[in-house]
């Protein structure tokens, strides 16, 4: 198994902890945009000192808060998409994968979400094609249960993949997100589209990101269904620690 490390609970705090992450068994990293580590002229230094000194694999979590790829408003919708694809650039000399959120229905998307759904569409297949000129695949992400929220079953978010008609994008399937919908064995049931993992742990009603094993995950019939499965694992964790922890629990699975 290739496993990476991301955490969105260290965005606030500097990058030394992920010279470490090699030598605790992690073969790759997932840098997510926000906060601390959002990229930028000072974060990219930082981050290629970290490529040239390693042999850890990088991926993208492009930003997401406060951005919305089913927004209405039009000038916001612009600005989401001129931020993802800005994220795109700034890493394209060192990620072949970029992971997106769907977007979510504003006010006025729940009153009329047919037009949400289009523009989310229009915006994956912006990301999609601007990723594309730099090699560049994306995986859009399960959503976890939240009402307004769009990709939280799998036909839902399968259908939307499709719909984007595009080459370079398939499934991040976030074991998480689908227990907090009460779908990990309806998402086990077809993983021809996920080119994308990530794993962390809950007790089936809020996005914890608990450490494997502290949750109510059977993760030894989901790891079971990925045989054959070529793409990277990505623990989600709150600390390296729990990075580890969880990391540990995969290798001793029987």
């Amino acid at each position: 198994m290739e496993v990476s490390f991301s955490s969105l609970a260290l965005v606030n705090n500097p990058f030394d902890w992920a010279y470490d992450l090699e030598e605790l068994g992690f073969t790759g990293w997932e840098v997510v945009s926000e906060g601390k580590q959002q990229l930028n002229d000072e974060t990219l230094m930082e981050i290629k000192n970290i490529i040239e000194t390693t042999n850890l694999v990088l991926t993208l979590h492009i930003p997401f808060s406060d951005l919305n790829l089913a927004s209405l408003n039009h000038p916001i919708w612009k600005e989401t998409v001129r931020q993802m694809t800005k994220c795109i650039e700034r890493a394209s000399d060192f990620v072949e994968l970029a992971v997106v959120h769907p977007g979510h229905l504003s006010p006025l998307g729940m009153q009329i979400p047919e037009m949400a759904w289009r523009q989310n569409i229009e915006g994956l297949r912006a990301v999609c094609d601007f990723a594309n000129d730099f090699g560049i695949k994306i995986g859009v992400e399960n959503m976890v249960n939240m009402q307004f929220i769009l990709g939280k079953h799998p036909g839902e978010i399968l259908g939307m993949i499709e719909s984007l008609e595009r080459e370079n994008v398939g499934l991040t399937l976030d074991i998480g997100h689908a227990n907090t919908n009460g779908m990990v064995k309806e998402f086990l049931a077809d993983l021809g589209s996920v080119i994308h993992v990530h794993l962390h742990d809950n007790k089936g009603r809020h996005d914890e990101h608990l450490e494997l094993g502290k949750g109510n995950i059977n993760w030894q019939e989901v790891i079971g269904k990925f045989k054959g499965y070529k793409g990277r694992f990505v623990t989600e964790a709150r600390t390296v620690e729990e990075g580890k922890a969880s990391l540990n629990y995969l290798r001793n699975l029987k």
